[in-house]
């Protein structure tokens, strides 16, 4: 069972939430080249953490980290969430997700859109997402990432 405790993030953290996004998007088996493509859009910035961004923290360290874009037409997005590799499988993701949906339908939300890591894909359906589309890629060109929507009401 987990005794993780969520916490908003603070500005000494975009250093490391960075490092653990990449870290996370990696344990997928992506290459050196598509990583490096990627390090851009997983950096996250000081001036990011004013959205809301909320880690879970456990045994003294982040394990993982969400961050959800303001409600725009009745749609939250989730923009990040990743958990370091070694806690995947533990629960903490399923718990930063329950969080980010609360938080979602607590900003007044009637939806959440998710757009996915194909690897991650399975883990959002589980959360109750549908795939209602695709959207491309920020960092790789021509590459179209699954897009998924939660309802929330």
């Amino acid at each position: 069972m987990l005794s993780a405790r969520l916490r908003n993030a603070r500005a000494e953290d975009a250093a490391h939430l960075s490092a653990l996004a990449l870290l996370s998007k990696a344990h997928w088996g992506y290459s050196a080249e598509f990583m490096a493509a990627c390090a851009a859009e997983l950096t996250v910035h000081e001036a990011d953490l004013a959205r809301r961004h909320y880690v879970v923290v456990e045994e003294g360290g982040i394990r993982g980290f969400y961050a959800l874009d303001p409600v725009v037409d009745g749609a939250a997005e989730l923009d990040a969430l990743f958990v370091h590799p070694d806690s995947i499988g533990r629960g903490y993701g399923r718990l930063l997700m329950q969080d980010a949906l609360a938080a979602a339908r607590a900003a007044g939300a009637a939806r959440l859109v998710i757009q996915a890591d194909p690897n991650a894909h399975a883990f959002y359906r589980a959360a109750g997402a549908v795939v209602v589309g695709e959207r491309p890629s920020a960092s790789i060109a021509g590459r179209m990432l699954p897009l998924l929507e939660i309802d929330l009401g």
